[in-house]
């Protein structure tokens, strides 16, 4: 089952430009049963090499902005890295004791995961307009500061952050969905595969990894192609509804 849904993985990145760790990360450790700081690795691996793939079908369909797309990868990976490194070791084993109550590590990253992607579903399902900036009114400073904060939130848990990459390049530079999603294809390679370097210290179980990661890679070949025919709006929103299903669904796997 867990190789099965790789390949959905592969799709969802190809069809909307993230999504994929949303999927990944839950599959490595509820299914397969990779404790979830390992996930978080092993998540960035599998996303960022597969994002790549897409990212070079979607350069080819003149679907990247490569001006924006460095502007937001370049202190996004300074950032994912800084995390990976030091930040994320530094949050303790145990954070919260309330009578029986008891808030892991795991659990936090989890929960923090899922209420970050509440926050983009909003973002994708406000109504935002979709008409591309002039280059005078793009604010490259929001740009760079957003690329550096949802670097270290990669690095915590172990997105490539399409989730919220999408939404930001919508929202921030004014891309149309289909450039939105090919900029952050590019974006979330270059800032996942740096930030698995920052695990590279610790024990990869590579017979998992790379059939995982290519079942993955062939998904999104699948869903760059479905892409073609889907409507920017209809994407979107497809998009929002996901995210927030699948949120909800790993809070309730966490508290209950």
């Amino acid at each position: 089952m867990g190789y099965i849904l790789a390949i959905v993985i592969g799709v969802v990145l190809g069809l909307i430009g993230g999504g994929g760790s949303i999927l990944a990360v839950p599959i490595l450790v509820y299914i397969l049963g990779v404790n979830p700081i390992q996930a978080t690795a092993y998540s960035l691996f599998i996303v960022g090499l597969s994002a790549l793939i897409g990212a070079r079908k979607q350069y080819q369909l003149g679907n990247i902005n490569l001006k924006i797309g460095i502007l937001f990868a370049a202190p996004s990976f300074i950032g994912v890295f800084l995390s990976r490194r030091w930040l994320l070791p530094a949050i303790p084993h145990k954070l919260l004791e309330l009578n029986s109550f008891i808030l892991f590590k795991d659990s936090f990253l989890m929960i923090l995961f899922a209420i970050l992607m509440l926050f983009a579903a909003y973002s994708m399902l406000s109504k935002k307009a979709l008409n591309q900036k002039p280059i005078d009114q793009i604010n490259f400073l929001k740009i760079i500061l957003e690329g550096f904060v949802l670097g270290i939130v990669t690095g915590l848990v172990g997105a490539g952050g399409g989730f919220l990459i999408v939404p930001a390049l919508i929202l921030l530079s004014g891309l149309e969905m289909k450039k939105a999603i090919g900029t952050s294809l590019m974006i979330i390679s270059i800032k996942s595969l740096f930030g698995f370097l920052g695990s590279w210290h610790s024990i990869i179980d590579w017979s998992v990894l790379l059939p995982f990661s290519g079942l993955s890679i062939s998904g999104i070949y699948l869903g760059t192609y479905l892409g073609k025919s889907l409507n920017s709006n209809t994407l979107k929103k497809s998009f929002a509804i996901f995210v927030m299903l699948m949120s909800i669904t790993i809070i309730f796997a966490e508290v209950f």
